[in-house]
């Protein structure tokens, strides 16, 4: 019996990356590194005054000040010491936020429909749960530890003032420069680490893009022309870069400009005070090091500059943390169904980007646990996929979903299980809408089978394992000798405990393994997305063997593209341009000349095909019998 998924009734509300939010996470590590760094500028602002005191000690003559001395020593100590535990823990809580921070943003992609999702194109995907990510997550750390950035020059302004009110003005009389200075830095830090980042992610998109095409690519022998069109935002890239190290150049020379004026300017004053007999040589000493505070400005703008990038890549994840997870009810599918399907007027609009045609994008889609087929990534567009789908699918038959590449197999394999929520229409499960449902309590209930699954999971076994609940040792097993993948994973260096990254695996057995992974996890509805396409034939003849032993136990959606799949269905469903063709038996479907130029199409099938049409065992309608289709298999 599998466990029971811990169930969620009602969508979370959205949640912003602010850097308040992100705070609640660590709250006792940030306040440890705001006292800290607290600590560490109290140390350093005390520091001058003693020492300033000790110097007037010895100057006077009399006993040496040990007192004075020791105090020194024991400040200097405390500074280096806070100083330690705060770079310890802005390091260690930085970690944590950004793990947290992947998570959560991970979880609401994963939570929401695919095509929303995905609406930000895969390497840019990529980019902003890594990078971006990382340096969003810096925020509250740097708030944090920011305190020492502002207290130093803030308290050592005070420290003038109490010395002296002359020091301490002739100081303030360049602090306007500074402030503007600062201003501009952290705006142009800001701009030019958004820039930056955009850059980034056109890198990562175009790479992934590549990756994705690899064998096409080696195929054309365009491995060149990729390289350049991957690494022509380089230019852009650099000039970013540039741009970011010019910002922190000039604010670097000009404060090497501004700050030993106001050292030279506070000192001046100082030394005149000093022989005026206003202040001492301790005064003098005192105020010296407090001017050295005050116009200390690096940590400052690090931590502006740091804040500035978290704020730009904050603003980048904000489209990913406010998408609306899947809307339900709170239901569950009906006790015990057999997996009835119906459709009820079900259509689909591509409402948003594309890249090229909707069913080639399906022969490089991943696994439905990643996302499913990514709808949204080019040139707005209104292109119906699927229009006015009436079906009803009974409870334990199979049913194949056969047409033409674009006609829209992948879309329909994609809302019968809820990977994608129709337009306008119902889907039913058991006599239950899939939207009514909570996912915790569908997606145990169907299993998913594609053309090139992902393979999670450290071992083989790992991976079959993988689903809506871990499977056991034996569920794996089994669904491993129902998928046919037990032999070859047999001859792995350590069979299922193999490492994924030590068993090179074809594309076939790639596809066992996700078949495996399907059957490991049983439920009322199995879909098979084009998930036979790799196999030979004695592989898929004794696949789609143990596929006919679920009947009656588990309703089978399959996208077919040849035609032993769609002879061995209880019905087909024949799709043209997004609409409903035909429904029914083959051997009916088969008497009509289109349908049969469908399969025509196919590679693989022209000959079988032709020998069905024309050749000896043909019946009189044309239609290819299915003993003969399981002899052509078993050949």
């Amino acid at each position: 019996m599998r466990p029971k998924p811990r169930l969620r009734l009602r969508p979370r509300p959205p949640e912003p990356s602010g850097a308040r939010r992100l705070a609640r996470r660590h709250p006792g590590a940030l306040l440890a590194l705001f006292l800290c760094s607290t600590g560490g500028a109290l140390a350093a602002l005390a520091l001058p005054a003693a020492l300033g005191h000790t110097v007037d000690r010895l100057v006077d003559g009399g006993p040496v000040p040990w007192a004075g001395l020791l105090l020194c020593a024991v400040l200097t100590l405390a500074e280096t010491g806070f100083d330690a535990g705060a770079a310890v823990l802005t390091t260690s809580t930085g970690a944590r936020l950004t793990a947290h921070l992947r998570t959560r943003t991970t979880a609401r992609v994963l939570a929401a429909e695919p095509r929303r999702a995905l609406a930000v194109p895969t390497g840019d995907l990529t980019a902003r749960l890594t990078a971006r990510t990382a340096d969003a997550a810096t925020a509250p750390v740097t708030a944090a530890g920011a305190v020492a950035g502002v207290l130093l020059p803030l308290g050592a302004i005070v420290g003038l003032f109490v010395i002296d009110p002359w020091t301490a003005a002739a100081f303030l009389l360049g602090a306007p420069l500074l402030v503007a200075l600062l201003h501009t830095f952290t705006r142009r830090t800001a701009d030019a680490g958004a820039d930056y980042q955009r850059a980034q992610s056109v890198i990562a998109h175009r790479l992934t893009e590549a990756l994705d095409g690899a064998d096409t690519i080696r195929a054309a022998r365009t491995g060149a022309r990729e390289y350049r069109r991957i690494l022509e935002p380089l230019t852009t890239l650099a000039a970013h870069g540039r741009r970011t190290w010019a910002v922190y150049g000039r604010a670097a020379g000009q404060s090497a400009l501004l700050l030993p004026l106001l050292m030279l300017l506070v000192l001046a004053v100082g030394g005149l005070r000093l022989h005026a007999g206003a202040i001492g040589v301790g005064d003098l000493v005192a105020a010296s090091r407090y001017a050295a505070l005050a116009v200390g400005i690096g940590s400052l703008t690090g931590a502006l500059g740091a804040l500035a990038r978290s704020r730009a890549a904050a603003r980048t994840l904000d489209p990913l943390l406010t998408l609306d997870p899947l809307p339900h009810e709170g239901r569950g599918p009906a006790p015990g169904g057999p997996g009835h399907l119906e459709l009820r007027d079900v259509g689909v609009v591509q409402d948003g980007k594309q890249d090229g045609n909707q069913e080639g994008k399906q022969d490089g889609k991943q696994d439905g646990m990643q996302g499913g087929e990514p709808l949204l990534n080019g040139e707005p567009d209104r292109k119906p996929l699927l229009t006015g789908v009436h079906l009803t699918v009974p409870g334990g038959t199979s049913l194949a979903v056969v047409g033409r590449s674009g006609s829209g197999k992948s879309v329909f394999a994609a809302v019968v299980g809820r990977l994608l929520d129709p337009d306008t229409g119902t889907v039913l499960l058991d006599g239950v809408p899939l939207t009514a449902m909570d996912p915790a309590l569908l997606r145990p209930e169907i299993a998913y089978a594609f053309a090139r699954p992902a393979l999670p999971g450290t071992t083989v076994e790992d991976t079959i394992a993988f689903g809506p609940w871990t499977a056991g040792p034996a569920a794996v097993r089994e669904g491993a000798r129902a998928a046919r993948a037990d032999g070859f994973v047999g001859l792995l260096p350590y069979g299922y405990a193999t490492p994924l990254t030590d068993a090179p695996l074809s594309g076939g057995e790639r596809q066992r393994l996700g078949l495996a992974r399907a059957f490991a996890h049983p439920g009322r509805l199995l879909i098979l997305d084009d998930a036979l396409s790799g196999l030979d034939t004695v592989t898929e003849h004794h696949v789609r063997r143990a596929l006919d032993e679920r009947a009656g136990r588990c309703t089978r959606v399959i996208v077919a593209h040849r035609l032993s799949s769609a002879a061995r269905a209880d019905r087909v469903l024949w799709l043209e341009d997004g609409r409903v063709r035909a429904t029914g038996p083959h051997e009916e479907l088969w008497a009509d000349p289109e349908y049969r130029a469908v399969f025509r199409t196919e590679t693989g099938e022209a000959e079988e095909t032709a020998e069905a049409d024309e050749g000896p065992g043909a019946g009189a309608d044309g239609a290819l019998p299915r003993a003969r289709t399981e002899e052509v298999e078993a050949r």
